[in-house]
């Protein structure tokens, strides 16, 4: 071996020890950051036996804040559906004034913080609001109460599946739609046959990941619900609330549930992503 050969030699053992140590680093950030949390949550919420734990579970406050999370990412997820396809297809198919406008405005629930969005309804549809007047006037409710919830989780999870939709529908095109119209199709025909089987993967992912978004979601509820014990507290809300009682286990107990929904949407968002690619 010549001089100038043994550095071309030793190059790739140098590059398989960077990245064993690159790999190794990563799985050490991973154990510590993400692993070890998750362990110790599950740990925690047993630590005083399977008994206890269920006897937080199952304590009335805690169902309805489980209850109210569900109803909650239920009433979301199809307006979310709908808003999302709908925006995705307007701005994939046609051109417009106001269409970038349209885009920003999509991206907006993600440049601005849950609570000042919480503020904002507050400012909108509160008592001394813009609209508060009126709406005491016809005994309408919307805040500290299940319809501001369900606005406020609106306006943080609305962008999720138009984003995922949107780039699928623009990387197809519209020639087999305008095929299917030529052919006869009704305008529903041609989304039900050949639109939505095309973005149904995105579409899955999407609404999987404005689920989690509803599910996890704790700024902007905690200003609009009045955070009321029994009544308005969702489970991210309940898990603050027995902290701040000193009710350790029963927290933990509760955050438990939320990370087990959390790993689920985690599962089905893995085997969607492989789908879609």
């Amino acid at each position: 071996m010549t001089p100038a050969a043994a550095p071309a030699a030793l190059a790739p053992r140098q590059d398989l020890r960077t990245a064993n140590l690159l790999i190794g680093l990563a799985v050490a950030l991973t154990l510590f950051i993400v692993v070890v949390p998750l362990a110790y949550i599950f740990w925690r919420a047993l630590s005083e036996g399977f008994a206890v734990f269920a006897q937080n579970i199952m304590a009335p406050d805690t169902l309805h804040a489980i209850w109210l999370t569900t109803v909650v990412a239920v009433i979301t997820l199809p307006i979310n559906l709908v808003i999302g396809i709908s925006a995705a297809w307007l701005i994939a198919r046609f051109t417009f004034p106001g269409r970038k406008l349209l885009l920003t405005i999509i991206e907006l629930p993600f440049s601005i913080s849950p609570i000042i969005a919480g503020v904002c309804y507050l400012l909108l549809y509160g008592r001394q609001g813009l609209l508060g007047p009126a709406l005491a006037a016809g005994d309408i409710k919307i805040l500290f109460a299940l319809p501001g919830i369900v606005l406020v989780t609106l306006f943080v999870t609305s962008p999720f599946v138009a984003r995922e939709v949107l780039p699928l529908m623009q990387a197809q095109g519209s020639e087999q739609e305008q095929a299917a119209l030529t052919l006869g199709a009704s305008g529903w025909q041609v989304f039900r046959r050949v639109t939505l089987p095309n973005i149904r993967w995105a579409l899955l992912y999407g609404a999987v990941l404005a689920t989690a978004r509803a599910v996890g979601e704790f700024g902007a509820v905690s200003v609009v619900s009045g955070a009321i014990r029994g009544q308005t507290n969702t489970l991210p809300l309940q898990i603050e609330l027995l902290f701040n009682d000193l009710n350790i286990v029963g927290a933990f107990a509760a955050a438990s549930t939320l990370t087990l929904i959390a790993l689920v949407v985690l599962v089905l968002k893995t085997v969607i992503e492989g789908r879609t690619r």
